[in-house]
């Protein structure tokens, strides 16, 4: 309740009333223009609040965007040294598996060999028994080796009869060709049978060649 407010003796009571409302309106007016000035302060506080949140959230949402990029970034390269490796293993595993196969090779020609010698032998002398069964045995190692250098995709090179190439023959000598048949570069007889494995040529096949 507002406190009375006094007014001079003299004044008449009616204008004693007037001068009270008058002060009261004034003050009134007064407060409320307090008020409204304090609410702006308080809406532009808020207000500046905001935009700072704002900026923050943009600052993050930059962060969170140069984070994504490292991140893509760190994985492209992790694949593609993933697949720089598995591709370096597997050329490291395939070049010592031709390394085995290359050594291997001397050991089945002459095991080849051998076998046509003992046939070549037993054209011409008579055999026994014991002969016979160590040539069956020989020549039973021999197809394991042939059915073991296949699994590793190991192959003779045709040569005999095939025009020479020099990706996959190695000429040692020239003869005239037998007849006028066999055309000049005609791979006429093979000194040292050559293999591939896959596309890739382990030992060039040594012949000979029709001039």
């Amino acid at each position: 309740m507002d406190a009375p407010i006094d007014a001079p003796a003299d004044v008449p009571a009616d204008d004693q009333e007037e001068t009270r409302n008058q002060v009261k309106q004034q003050i009134q007016i007064e407060t409320n223009e307090e008020a409204n000035a304090e609410a702006a302060d308080v809406a532009l506080a808020a207000v500046d609040e905001l935009a700072e949140l704002s900026g923050n959230v943009e600052e993050l949402q930059q962060e969170v965007k140069d984070l994504q990029e490292q991140v893509l970034r760190r994985a492209a390269e992790f694949q593609n040294y993933r697949r720089r490796t598995e591709s370096e293993l597997t050329r490291t595993v395939q070049y010592g598996r031709e390394e085995v196969v290359l050594a291997l090779l001397d050991v089945f020609d002459d095991l080849r060999r051998s076998l046509g010698a003992a046939g070549q032998a037993a054209q011409v002398e008579q055999t026994g028994p014991a002969f016979n069964a160590l040539n069956e045995g020989v020549q039973l190692v021999f197809q394991k080796f042939t059915d073991a250098l296949a699994s590793f995709g190991v192959e003779p090179i045709q040569s005999i009869g095939q025009p020479f190439d020099e990706e996959l023959h190695d000429a040692v000598m020239q003869q005239p060709a037998p007849d006028s048949e066999t055309a000049s570069g005609t791979v006429l007889a093979e000194i040292q049978p050559g293999y591939r494995m896959g596309e890739r040529v382990l030992r060039h096949a040594q012949v000979v060649v029709a001039q």
